[in-house]
């Protein structure tokens, strides 16, 4: 924003020299007006209006801005599209049309069309609403023609009668205030909701109003939120409950909304929360009676009951098609009363564009609506700030749905046999179907408890005949002189058929991913549990040790940070380790993904980065092994259905008993970018060879970037090269990824990037253990400052003499390490 010269004139008189005046002038009468340079104030002087130029631009605009605050933010343009290309501007009221806006040559470039009598008068008011009053009554106001910003008492909505629409657009760039891709509206259209529009697009949609809030929208941090709909119109705002305090809503260039407060100690707006702008913010991305959740991968799931439209479409991960239902309604043969409506919860209601609603029924009342007519797919209260009232009633394809930690109740039609109807007894189902279904539900729990219980008796006494064979460490792995058989453990053998069988003969479209020894595919036994099965190579002439390695281990591991390994299968040549399956992957798919970083936000990438570091902390002091995993990275921190981070793949760990706390070796195994500088130069490694890694890991979670190969324009510098220089300059924060700016909370960010920082200082001695890394994650205690880390690459990293490469996607034949690959 260009610097404005505060002088006022009224009719060419300078009446005031500087804007420090006890009697600041906020009216303009007819026949007075306002040059370039000049402006006029509110009378509590929180607004000012005149005269700027946007960023770079040497275009002028008339425009409202907040004036006692230091960052020049701009809440309203006049002459958004029409721009006066220099400093001769004139704003002037004139009884005939109103406000006007004149160029140089006197030619009125931009006016409201407001004409009134000789009493008219503009004046700026203390909310930052510029209104023109005629003998005391208002004909025009700016409140009424939104921007970029939603201030206390401004309204968005749509006049019924008129069909007048408020939006908030966006503005097309920073230089330019002209209407930008993004329209944030209310529904002329069926029950009240916003939807937010993209190039004149659907892009998103926020609601239904439900009483309190529409669903999605920015929390406006206690101010009152008022809704008001009827026959003659609906409209939107907020009033702040603490006056003194300057709050907007604000719709950004990239089509994020969010609520903004003016901190006076930091001089600086804050962004107290944004709407929700996850890859499920989408309009309708999993179709119609598609479910998307955001914490699956991928995002897209069937309600129950239906099924995929397009099978081949959503196998490519295209879901507009959406779902069909498994089996069809009665209703429409005859058997309209023998529908049933399940009762979904946890989920945002669709789109109600072309829903019915009633605020005066009752939910028994709005039950008995939707079953009497056969084009009625779900009902709901409309309200629930009384408890739950009122009656919501759609009739079309239900679309755009996502999950949500919203309790509203959401009644869908479904089938009377169709099984995924839980709750369909609650409401309307007659006494002799209840009757049947408790009938069915005994005998059918009678022969599951006999089933069990034979596979039970069946399973104990295979087990009593198998232990796993004692792994067999190679020579440099002793550590300990402990029996091989005090490192048996009993863990449950599969036969190489039934792991055959559940991922559809390793199929390929079973596959998740490849890793250092071998394939990774997903299997379902047929008791339902799905399971993930590691295969070591058959074309690998090394893996055994890694094998059994990982058995001895994990199976003496348990903590909620490390993945669970339910058993085993060595048959013929295969040998195979059978993990719980990670509904989401790996933690590499996410952060290194450009398309699905936005699915994890900061505070969910702050739980992982805290969950890797309690995961870390078990097995270097709290379990009954200390275990170093020597190859801890993205690729092997896996994630479960809720996000919780688990540390996997044990293939080249190692053990320490008693007090030992470190080890040599001549065989460095690991990948690069992660590898500390002890051990790849020397062969030396210990706990704290793990803390690197994890303060490399911390780096690249908020970066978004890849350490090895990580490039920047200005510098040929490492990651943690990147970051260190950051870190001197005082400018940490540049090192996030754009993706986390939305949802960051600075203070943490600093905070990772300082303990990464501090995991990857050059000498082992100096690096933190992870007790005290857990301390620091979960406190605001000041930290100690970090020296200088090492930074060396992969050109450094030493030749070593025959030994032979694990099998990877990419490896070198020197050395035992793992180039950075996607798993």
């Amino acid at each position: 924003m260009k610097k404005l010269t505060l002088l006022f004139i009224y009719s060419g008189v300078v009446l005031i020299s500087t804007l420090i005046t006890c009697a600041a002038i906020d009216t303009i009468a007819v026949n007075q007006n306002i040059k370039d340079g000049n402006t006029i104030v509110s009378a509590d002087e929180n607004f000012e209006l005149g005269f700027f130029s946007p960023g770079s631009s040497n275009n002028r605009y008339v425009g409202i801005w907040y004036k006692k605050i230091s960052t020049c933010t701009v809440v309203w343009v006049a002459n958004t599209d029409s721009p006066l290309t220099n400093k001769s501007g004139e704003l002037r009221v004139v009884s005939q049309g109103g406000l006007q806006l004149l160029n140089g040559n006197n030619t009125v470039i931009w006016s409201t069309n407001s004409p009134g009598s000789v009493s008219l008068v503009a004046r700026l008011l203390d909310t930052g609403n510029l209104v023109l009053l005629d003998q005391g009554s208002s004909i025009w106001q700016s409140f009424d023609h939104p921007g970029d910003n939603l201030l206390p008492g401004m309204r968005i909505g749509v006049d019924l009668i008129t069909g007048k629409d408020r939006n908030l657009t966006s503005w097309k760039s920073d230089d330019d205030p002209s209407a930008g891709r993004y329209v944030l509206r209310v529904a002329p259209d069926g029950y009240p909701q916003l939807f937010e529009m993209q190039d004149l697009a659907l892009w998103s949609r926020f609601g239904p109003w439900n009483g309190v809030m529409f669903n999605g929208m920015p929390n406006l941090g206690g101010n009152a939120i008022e809704f008001v709909f009827d026959e003659k119109e609906r409209y939107y705002e907020y009033k702040p409950v603490n006056n003194s305090l300057l709050s907007r809503m604000h719709l950004n260039l990239d089509g994020t909304i969010e609520h903004l407060n003016w901190i006076n100690r930091t001089r600086s707006w804050n962004e107290i929360s944004t709407a929700t702008t996850d890859s499920c913010a989408h309009y309708s991305i999993c179709g119609p009676y598609g479910v998307c959740n955001v914490n699956n991968a991928p995002p897209c799931r069937c309600l129950e009951g239906f099924e995929p439209q397009r099978p081949e479409e959503w196998n490519v991960a295209d879901w507009l098609s959406g779902c069909k239902r498994i089996q069809p309604l009665g209703c429409g043969n005859g058997n309209g009363n023998g529908d049933v409506f399940s009762n979904i919860s946890g989920r945002k209601f669709p789109d109600t564009n072309h829903s019915w609603y009633n605020q005066n029924m009752t939910l028994g009342d709005c039950e008995a609506a939707c079953r009497r007519n056969c084009s009625c797919t779900a009902y709901a209260n409309s309200d629930i700030s009384n408890g739950g009232s009122g009656c919501l009633l759609w009739f079309d394809d239900l679309v755009d749905m996502r999950v949500d930690d919203k309790t509203q109740a959401l009644y869908i039609r479904m089938p009377p046999s169709d099984p995924s109807s839980p709750t369909a007894g609650e409401h309307g189902s007659n006494k002799k179907q209840t009757i049947i279904i408790v009938v069915s539900t005994l005998l059918g729990s009678i022969l599951v408890c006999l089933i069990l219980a034979l596979y039970f008796a069946r399973r104990k006494k295979k087990k009593s005949k198998k232990t796993i064979p004692g792994p067999v460490p190679a020579r440099d792995e002793i550590y300990t002189n402990e029996s091989s058989s005090k490192d048996d453990t009993e863990l449950s053998s599969y036969s190489l058929s039934v792991i055959a069988k559940s991922t559809n003969n390793f199929s390929v479209d079973n596959k998740l991913g490849e890793g250092g020894f071998g394939p990774v595919y997903k299997g379902v036994l047929e008791d339902g549990q799905e399971i993930a099965v590691k295969r070591l190579s058959e074309t690998s002439t090394q893996g055994l040790d890694e094998f059994k390695n990982e058995v001895k281990f994990i199976a003496k591991l348990q903590h909620r940070n490390l993945v669970k390994l339910l058993g085993y299968c060595i048959q013929r040549n295969e040998r195979m380790l059978i993990y719980e399956y990670m509904a989401n992957k790996s933690l590499d798919s996410f952060i290194f993904d450009a398309s699905r970083s936005s699915m994890l936000d900061w505070p969910r990438l702050f739980h992982i980065i805290h969950g890797i570091a309690r995961g870390l902390l078990y097995l270097h002091h709290d379990s009954r092994l200390r275990i170093i995993h020597r190859d801890l990275k993205a690729s092997n921190i896996l994630l479960d259905k809720d996000m919780n981070p688990k540390i996997s793949d044990f293939g080249l760990a190692r053990r320490f008993s008693g007090y030992e706390t470190e080890g040599n070796t001549n065989r460095v195994v690991g990948t690069y970018g992660y590898i500390s500088p002890e051990y790849a130069l020397h062969g030396l490694f210990s706990v704290k060879s793990d803390v690197y890694s994890f303060g490399v890991l911390v780096l690249e979670i908020v970066s978004g970037k890849k350490n090895r190969g990580f490039s920047q324009e200005e510098h040929n510098h490492t990651l943690i090269e990147h970051a260190w220089r950051l870190h001197q300059e005082g400018k940490s924060l540049e090192l996030m990824s754009s993706s986390l700016r939305a949802s960051c909370i600075e203070s943490q960010v600093l905070r990772s990037i300082h303990i990464g920082l501090l995991c990857v200082q050059h000498h082992a001695d100096d690096r933190p253990t992870m007790s005290s890394v857990v301390l620091m994650l979960g406190n605001e205690n000041i930290l100690p400052p970090p020296k200088q880390p090492a930074f060396f690459a992969e050109e450094e990293m030493p030749e070593l003499k025959s030994i032979s490469s694990a099998p990877t996607l990419d490896s070198v034949d020197e050395i035992t390490i793992t180039l950075l690959h996607a798993r």
